[in-house]
């Protein structure tokens, strides 16, 4: 079985919908500035899903994904980490850096939208458990591998991007925050 790049996004699109649906009915109301919020985790779902999924050199509208669950999975796993130190391939900077820049944005935006992602160990541990997710569901792609490296890269990319929101975009935020208050205070 195989997808184009196209319907692996509809596919997330479309089980994106039925979440947020659910959501709505649940609650029987609509936040649609949270919505609009949200929608920076779809875009970084959506981003990560093309990188991981899809080479870096290939063209999106005919590069296929195949799925297939007969592969012997033994020879598509690194469980020894840091192996990427030891073998230098070709191109492997690029790997090491994009893994831990692609989990970033993870960092940033899950704490913006999602209040119980209120701490920076929250976040590390919400990204180390999306990243998880990822490299087990390559088990099943063909040309993918499920790499220790790539969890611990890109959990530490979710570690700094926590850490640029924590220390530098919230503290910014709450900075303004207490000065319009102050200065509403002061006007009273």
């Amino acid at each position: 079985m195989f997808f184009y790049y196209g319907q692996v996004t509809l596919i997330i699109a479309v089980i994106w919908i039925i979440v947020r649906t659910g959501v709505w009915l649940i609650k029987k109301k609509v936040d649609w500035k949270y919505e609009l919020k949200l929608l920076t985790v779809f875009a970084g779902i959506a981003l990560v899903t093309r990188f991981v999924y899809f080479p870096l050199r290939c063209d999106i509208l005919t590069e296929r994904l195949f799925i297939y669950f007969t592969r012997d999975i033994e020879n598509y796993i690194t469980l020894k980490p840091f192996t990427f130190l030891k073998m230098r391939y070709s191109g492997w900077q690029y790997n090491v850096f994009g893994n831990i820049l692609m989990f970033v944005p993870v960092g940033i935006f899950w704490p913006f939208c999602f209040k119980a992602l209120d701490r920076i160990w929250k976040v590390v541990l919400a990204g180390a458990g999306y990243s998880l997710l990822i490299e087990l569901s390559q088990l099943c792609v063909y040309g993918r591998n499920t790499d220790i490296d790539d969890l611990i890269l890109n959990t530490f990319g979710a570690f700094v991007g926590a850490l640029i929101y924590f220390c530098l975009i919230k503290k910014l935020a709450d900075k303004k925050k207490s000065k319009t208050i102050e200065n509403t205070t002061v006007e009273e």
